[in-house]
């Protein structure tokens, strides 16, 4: 087995599980999807989507903590598979503007000062910019999660 034959078997395979997971672009944007998610997830995408889903059983076992529970369930599931998804505003009411302001206050912002410090660490290497970027989108997430959705796009 030569290397075009490797390359070509990747290809199909790339295709194939992208066509599973519902991408109906052109195949080369989603083999770049497809590779920068299992880069993501493989060089850590896992540990803070595994942390996340943490947080969200920890705020659903303190009552005081259900407001937030599907919120951070959300931002663990874009935090694990990031590439190919924005977040998007879904509700604006004033039960979310309340429960923004009490979560800014007591974690949103280090949670995203903790992305935005990654975000910048990524970018120097130049080669991370696509990482800095996705850490970017999860410190707007994590500032103010209530409200927000995750879409594909």
């Amino acid at each position: 087995m030569g290397p075009g034959r490797s390359h070509a078997t990747f290809l199909f395979v790339a295709e194939r599980v992208a066509g599973l997971l519902g991408f109906d672009d052109d195949p080369w944007s989603l083999r770049m999807r497809l590779l920068m998610n299992v880069l993501w997830f493989i060089l850590g995408g896992w540990i803070s989507g595994t942390l996340w889903l943490l947080a969200g059983v920890l705020l659903a076992i303190t009552v005081v903590g259900l407001p937030w529970t599907p919120a951070a369930f959300r931002i663990a599931g874009f935090t694990y598979w990031p590439f190919g998804k924005v977040v998007v505003e879904r509700d604006t009411g004033a039960v979310s503007l309340l429960l923004n302001i009490l979560w800014l206050l007591l974690a949103g912002w280090w949670l995203a000062l903790h992305h935005v410090v990654l975000a910048v660490a990524l970018a120097v290497t130049i080669i991370g910019i696509p990482f800095a970027w996705q850490h970017l989108k999860l410190a707007v997430l994590s500032l103010t999660p209530v409200g927000k959705g995750v879409a594909e796009v």
